[in-house]
C-alpha cells in the first residue's frame, strides 16, 4: 500500500509517498481502507519534531480519517467489516490502510460524505470538549472566538450558536470573517495578524470593547496565541473562562494580575490526551456531535482537497495561515466521495 511518510525531521517538503506493508489489526483494533484524511496544524509540528508527541520514524502524519472497515482484530464486536467510520489517532492517517483502536471509531451516516467525515473529529471534537467539557458554556453566554475563519474557529462559531451562546468572531482577513459570519456569528471584528504595533493593538482593543460590551465575554476560545491572546483577555467578564486550544501565532504571555482581577480561569484544552485517557467520554461527545450534524446545526467547511501525493502541499498550505475552513487529503479519490 502507499503511505505519505516522514523520514527525517523537517517541513512538508521532506515528506515522501512510499510503498509499505499493509498493517494488520491487533486485538482491539480495526483496519480501515482510508478514503480521506483531515489536515490539522499539529501535522506540521509533528513532522518538524516541534509537537508534544514525537513518533518513531518513519511515520505518516494525519490524526483524523474516514473510510470503510475491512478487517478487525480479536475481541472487536464493533465496528464490523464494511462499516463506514471516522476515526481519530495520534498520527498515521495519511495512508491507504490505517490500523486504529476500535474505540476511537465513530459510525458515520450513509449520506455523510467521506471528506466531511474526515474533517469532523479533530475540529468539532476539540471545540465540543473545550466549550462543554472544559468551559462549561451555558445558553446565553457570550463567546469570543479568535481565529474564527480557520477550521477550529468555524467549528467554534457553529457549536457556540448550537449551544445557545452569543458568538463574536475575530478573524485576520475579511474573507475569513465573512466565512465566520456566514456560519452564524452574531458579530465580527477584523484584527491585524501582526499586532506588534501600538496602533494595531489599540485598534483591536477598541474593536473588542465595542463588540463585547460593558460586561465582557464569558468564554474566550483561543487557537491562535501570540499577541492576540493578552489583548483578548482584557475583554473577559468576571469569572470568565479562557480556553487555550493552540498557538498558531506563538505562545503568549498573560499577566497573572489580570487573571486575579477578573477572578477568571485560564483552562488548557488538550483533546488528544482527553481521548486517550477517556475514550468512552470521547465517544459520547462524538455521538452528540453526530446528532447535531444530522439535525443540520453543524457541517465542516472544506476549502481545498489534495491527493495523497500532494499531502505535503496540503500541510504547507495550512501552515500559510491563509486558509478558511478545512483542508482534506483524499486517499481513494473523488470517485468515492458522496456529492451533495
Amino acid at each position: 500500500m502507499r503511505a505519505l511518510q516522514s523520514l527525517t525531521p523537517g517541513g512538508p517538503g521532506t515528506l515522501m509517498v512510499r510503498e509499505v506493508d499493509e498493517p494488520v489489526p491487533a486485538s482491539g483494533q480495526v483496519a480501515v481502507n482510508v478514503h480521506a484524511c483531515g489536515v490539522n496544524f499539529p501535522d506540521l509540528l509533528v513532522i518538524e519534531d516541534r509537537y508534544q508527541l514525537k513518533p518513531i520514524r518513519p511515520f505518516s502524519p494525519g490524526s483524523e480519517l474516514s473510510g470503510i472497515v475491512h478487517a478487525v482484530g480479536d475481541g472487536v464486536t464493533w465496528p464490523i467489516v464494511g462499516q463506514r467510520v471516522s476515526a481519530s489517532l495520534p498520527f498515521g492517517a495519511m495512508a491507504e490502510v490505517v490500523v486504529v483502536s476500535a474505540d476511537r471509531c465513530t459510525a458515520i451516516p450513509d449520506n455523510m460524505p467521506f471528506d466531511e467525515a474526515a474533517a469532523f473529529q479533530v475540529t468539532y471534537g476539540t471545540v465540543y470538549y473545550a466549550l462543554v467539557g472544559r468551559g462549561g458554556i451555558r445558553a446565553g453566554d457570550t463567546l469570543l472566538v479568535l481565529g474564527a475563519g480557520g477550521g477550529i474557529g468555524l467549528a467554534a462559531v457553529e457549536l457556540g450558536k448550537a449551544l445557545g451562546a452569543r458568538v463574536i468572531a475575530a478573524a485576520s482577513s475579511k474573507d475569513k470573517l465573512d466565512a465566520a459570519l456566514a456560519k452564524g456569528a452574531d458579530a465580527g471584528l477584523l484584527y491585524d495578524p501582526d499586532l506588534s504595533g501600538t496602533d494595531s493593538a489599540e485598534a483591536f482593543a477598541r474593536a473588542l470593547r465595542s463588540a463585547c460590551g460593558e460586561g465582557g465575554v464569558d468564554v474566550i476560545l483561543d487557537p491562535v496565541g501570540g499577541a492576540c491572546s493578552e489583548l483578548a483577555f482584557r475583554s473577559i467578564a468576571w469569572q470568565g473562562r479562557y480556553l487555550v486550544v493552540g498557538f498558531a501565532a506563538g505562545i503568549p504571555s498573560i499577566p497573572l494580575n489580570r487573571i486575579l482581577l477578573k477572578s477568571a480561569q485560564v483552562i488548557g484544552v488538550f483533546w488528544g490526551a482527553h481521548m486517550a485517557r477517556d475514550p468512552l467520554a470521547g465517544a459520547e461527545d462524538m455521538r452528540h456531535l453526530m446528532a447535531l450534524y444530522a439535525a443540520g446545526h453543524i457541517r465542516p467547511s472544506i476549502s481545498e482537497r489534495f491527493s495523497l501525493e500532494r499531502g505535503g502541499e496540503a500541510i504547507a498550505r495550512l501552515a500559510s495561515r491563509g486558509v478558511s475552513g478545512k483542508i482534506v487529503v483524499e486517499i481513494k479519490g473523488s470517485e468515492n466521495r458522496i456529492d451533495d
